[in-house]
């Protein structure tokens, strides 16, 4: 849902190859996932045509994505890890973790981005225990 989220927010209309490529699978694995997309009514997909998301599917994919920015950001900003390596961990983690700690981190993150002075303080502390 996260991968068709990114490609519909840039283009609205989805293409099979695109998102295989993306997500380094094979064409036919994304269209079996697709038919069950389309039977929960997130996407709209008629085979050889483009993919969208329904307004439904709209908000389950940005509340994904919100999530594993969120997470992505936690680590980058609370444990100095590189972007690519927080990218990769956030995607691991986010399939693991509790929808309540997740839940938890994304109020955090959202907090800190609502009062940057709080989070001005901890990047102080972070610095701290991450010098090398």
């Amino acid at each position: 849902m996260e991968a068709l989220y990114m490609l519909w927010k840039k283009e609205e209309a989805i293409r099979i190859k695109v998102l295989a490529e993306m997500l380094n699978v094979k064409p036919p694995s994304i269209v079996e996932y697709l038919d069950k997309l389309a039977r929960k009514g997130l996407v709209k997909y008629v085979k050889h045509e483009t993919i969208t998301l329904t307004d439904e599917g709209a908000r389950l994919a940005e509340a994904i994505y919100k999530r594993h920015e969120a997470l992505k950001e936690f680590l980058m900003t609370f444990l100095k890890l590189p972007e690519d390596i927080a990218e990769d961990d956030a995607c691991s983690i986010e399939h693991e973790l509790h929808d309540l700690t997740i839940n938890r981190i994304v109020k955090l993150m959202d907090f800190f981005k609502e009062n940057p002075r709080a989070l001005s303080a901890l990047k102080g502390v972070v610095n701290a225990v991450y010098e090398e």
